[in-house]
């Protein structure tokens, strides 16, 4: 992880402490979140380490940008799929109901215009079903998936 990164996931940890520690400051390891952002909290968990706290990644290391993107998954056969299985998110330690909600909030946060208009947020159940079987090669699949999006939005 390089220095910048580091630093947004330090950051992002400080202000995640906050959000789960007792009152009298002590740490309670899966705590439950109470905090409306809850989702923005497991992102910075799980996800903000390698996409960042904006959601650009780091292309040129082959973390893609979810920015104005990550929604157009859903609009091919295996994309709904895919953004359950990376190892980022299958193999989280996010409870399965945590991690839909994580995947609803950045869906709307990062790439609400790219949503399909019958878009139907994750479920616990879905999500639990869909984790079983985390991918070991994402790049292939995440081309496979990236041409079926070209055949869709191309003329």
């Amino acid at each position: 992880m390089n220095r910048v990164a580091r630093a947004s996931w330090l950051s992002a940890a400080r202000r995640f402490i906050g959000l789960v520690a007792l009152p009298c400051g002590v740490f309670v390891p899966g705590a439950a979140f109470a905090a409306p952002a809850s989702a923005q909290a497991g992102y910075m968990l799980a996800c903000q380490g390698c996409h960042l706290e904006d959601g650009r990644g780091f292309p040129q290391r082959g973390v893609p940008s979810l920015n104005g993107f990550v929604g157009n998954f859903l609009k091919v056969p295996g994309g709904r799929e895919f953004l359950v299985q990376v190892p980022g998110a299958a193999q989280s330690e996010l409870s399965d109901e945590r991690l839909a909600d994580v995947l609803n909030w950045m869906l709307r946060k990062f790439s609400p215009a790219q949503l399909p208009a019958e878009f139907v947020p994750y479920t616990a159940a879905e999500v639990g079903r869909l984790r079983t079987a985390p991918l070991a090669e994402v790049a292939p699949v995440r081309a496979r998936l990236l041409q079926r999006l070209d055949s869709v939005t191309t003329p």
